[in-house]
């Protein structure tokens, strides 16, 4: 608004009826306004870089989870344990949204499962996300995380858990009539705990 006023004011007819100003640029004022700019973005860019190649960066993971989108629910399957079982199945489970009548005391609404994701805190960890059907999205706010599960595809994701507790998320891609039916619920431990989790499910 100042700009618009002042130029109203300087550049008015009457105050400029006599002589006129005929320039076309400043060669000065935009090689200013061009090198400055692009000086500032080269040095946000040096950061930047770092932390995106930080981020890909994928050391060993102790655990590998692999999630897998449904119309309307998620599949886990922990493959590290395979070779435990006499099938080599590993463990394996759906998790499905529990239903307002099924709901126990201080559990959440549209956000508690009936079969958690159990992960041990303190440990590097890799999630492969994928879907059967249409696409999903796995994503749980908490942890940062929000990573497209698509059909025939399968993308990754790490999580390095601090401190113990029960973290929801739900599917953040429209996959149709229960989209916003299908939960996430994650419980981190700590890792005596996830040890006595494993053995039950493995029934070691």
């Amino acid at each position: 608004m100042w700009l618009l006023g002042r130029c109203l004011v300087l550049y008015s007819k009457n105050r400029n009826a006599s002589k006129i100003d005929n320039f076309t640029h400043a060669t000065t004022v935009e090689i200013v306004w061009t090198i400055v700019p692009a000086i500032i973005l080269m040095i946000i860019a040096v950061p930047s870089f770092a932390l995106l190649y930080s981020m890909d960066e994928m050391l060993d993971p102790a655990v590998t989870l692999k999630v897998v989108g449904h119309q309307w629910y998620w599949s886990y399957e922990y493959s590290d344990y395979n070779y435990l079982t006499k099938e080599n199945s590993g463990i394996n489970f759906d998790s499905y949204m529990v239903a307002d009548d099924d709901l126990d005391k201080g559990q959440l609404r549209l956000l508690e499962v009936d079969n958690r994701v159990v992960l041990p805190v303190n440990t590097h960890i890799r999630v492969l996300i994928t879907a059967a059907d249409v696409l999903h999205s796995w994503a749980v706010p908490s942890f940062g995380v929000k990573v497209d599960a698509c059909p025939g595809r399968l993308n990754q994701a790490t999580l390095f858990i601090k401190k113990p507790g029960v973290f929801y998320g739900q599917c953040s891609e429209l996959c149709g009539t229960n989209h916003g039916f299908m939960p996430i619920c994650v419980e981190a431990v700590s890792l005596e705990s996830y040890t006595e989790w494993l053995e039950a499910k493995l029934d070691l």
